[in-house]
């Protein structure tokens, strides 16, 4: 028996307990369940940290299984994602949705658009998480009434078989309710703070959290200059409080996913604590670009440490940081890996300034020396110009090969001038295998965009503003927008059904029968929209 039958069946039985019910509707509430599969956000989170653990073994197996999503930073953004892989690809296996912290801060704080640096409000980050999950799950229910309605009709019309198939897409009705992986920035706080906030966001359903090495009243976008990391044991302990988070909350298979900012971050706010040679803290205190002094040399603030048997000086700046030696990201980066990968965390994040298999490949590859099975979370950035970055390798590879390119100005590729050019055919198609080629060399499990509806919102209102306040006028919009709706069979060009009002319908309905007052008759102008 299905869930959906043994749904009917329960209140059937409990209608025999409970003779004052009435006229409750066994099947009627049978669908209600069937369209609110997940009743809390932990259910949510549960069900997808499974998710989640079982394409990581997927992708361990065969790395062209590799998972992707985009980033939202609203719930309808979220939910038209999700909507739009189920219609294009019949399924959202493998496919996710990332909430940036970066879209929190420009987008959904109550100071108004902020840099990323932490300065949003951190409740902020768990109500989005939450917001995005009652939108999925109104798709679902969406989904599902439109299910209903067509299975009523059916067996108005006595076709059996017709019923019989809808009924299987009940019963065997895919969520769009997928793993959000979430970005707790650097943790707003000390370890207790973190824990807090963690506990926090997987109450609203959070499976995976990204947490990054840097200071947290210092925190500074990945793509920008000034970022401050922490000795690894500040870090770790960040990373055990969202571990205890999770298990606390019965979240067993929660997935951890601690991001290293060391390859573009040049300081420290401090040096770390060692006790003997060798041990953590002192391999990073290794990389403190440091002078040899004697005691008369010293400054009454001065500090110094101990290295190879000599009194070392750390260069430190006027904002009372100290500065690493140069040329010691890639290094600082392959140890942050292994140590949190040893100490809880499951999923590892690069932050590059750059999208170059061969660099990110060369790290993953030393980790793996050590944790075989380390795996990236990787950001397709907005920031990086992806155009000029891959022309410029076409361009470098063919001249280490040998081929001609005189007929290019490497500095100026983005140019549309050579938009026709085999160098930018070349291009394109490496953008495009970009995400299978790293997959496959540089040991990347998922692939994400942080910020693509930011860009996108920009780009689609400018086209609309363009064309609707100027000689276009009505046109603007209905070329471009409705007209396309229609045509692709965008869900939302019937942004009443959308929005719930069919929904509210067949509620109305079981409450209220033959006296309910709907809005979804002959004289609805959603009634308009077919694609011919």
């Amino acid at each position: 028996m299905s869930a959906y039958q043994q749904n009917i069946q329960d209140i059937i039985d409990l209608k025999k307990k409970f003779e004052s019910w009435g006229d409750i509707e066994p099947e009627a509430v049978a669908r209600m369940r069937a369209q609110n599969k997940f009743k809390t956000g932990l259910d949510v989170a549960r069900y997808t940290a499974k998710i989640m653990r079982e394409d990581m073994a997927a992708y361990d197996a065969d790395p062209s299984q590799y998972t992707q999503s985009l980033g939202a930073w609203h719930g309808f953004i979220g939910q038209q994602q999700m909507i739009s892989v189920k219609k294009h690809f019949g399924s959202t296996k493998r496919r996710y949705l990332y909430l940036s912290g970066w879209m929190v801060a420009a987008l959904r704080s109550e100071f108004g658009p902020l840099p990323d640096q932490s300065m949003h409000e951190k409740t902020s980050v768990p109500a989005l998480i939450e917001e995005l999950y009652t939108f999925l799950r109104q798709a679902d229910a969406r989904e599902l009434g439109m299910l209903f309605r067509d299975l009523d009709k059916a067996r108005e019309d006595g076709d059996t078989n017709r019923a019989t198939e809808l009924q299987h897409k009940i019963d065997n009705h895919e969520t769009h309710v997928v793993p959000i992986i979430a970005d707790i920035d650097a943790g707003f706080g000390n370890a207790e703070a973190t824990y807090l906030l963690a506990k926090k966001m997987i109450e609203a359903g959070a499976c995976a959290l990204q947490i990054e090495n840097q200071v947290s009243d210092e925190k500074q976008c990945g793509h920008q200059d000034g970022k401050v990391t922490v000795p690894h044991e500040d870090f770790l302990q960040k990373v055990r409080a969202c571990r205890y988070a999770f298990l606390e909350l019965g979240v067993e298979d929660g997935v951890i996913v601690t991001r290293t900012d060391s390859l573009g971050a040049g300081l420290t706010k401090q040096i770390a604590y060692s006790k003997e040679p060798g041990d953590l803290g002192d391999q990073y205190n290794s990389f403190l670009d440091c002078e040899e002094v004697t005691i008369d040399e010293l400054n009454a603030s001065d500090v110094v440490i101990k290295r190879d048997g000599k009194l070392m000086r750390p260069k430190r700046l006027p904002s009372n940081l100290y500065q690493f030696k140069p040329g010691t990201g890639e290094d600082r980066c392959v140890l942050d890996c292994i140590t949190s990968l040893q100490n809880g965390a499951d999923l590892l994040w690069i932050e590059t300034e750059k999208p170059h298999i061969g660099q990110i490949g060369g790290m993953v590859k030393r980790i793996r020396e050590v944790m075989p099975n380390a795996k990236l979370v990787y950001n397709n950035s907005p920031s990086f110009n992806w155009t000029l970055n891959f022309r410029q390798q076409v361009f470098d590879a063919w001249s280490e090969e040998g081929k001609d390119v005189s007929a290019y100005d490497r500095d100026k590729l983005m140019s549309v001038n050579y938009d026709d050019t085999d160098l930018a055919e070349e291009a394109d198609r490496r953008i495009q295998s970009f995400q299978a080629d790293a997959a496959r060399e540089a040991g990347i499990f998922h692939h994400l965009i942080t910020l693509p509806t930011y860009h996108t919102a920009a780009l689609s209102t400018d086209n609309l503003a363009k064309g609707y306040f100027g000689d276009e006028g009505m046109l603007g919009y209905v070329k471009p927008v409705q007209r396309a709706e229609i045509r692709q069979s965008i869900a939302c060009v019937k942004h009443q059904n959308m929005a719930g009002s069919d929904i509210g319908d067949d509620h109305k309905e079981y409450f209220a029968g033959e006296a309910a007052l709907k809005a979804g008759g002959k004289d609805n102008t959603m009634n308009q929209f077919a694609a011919e």
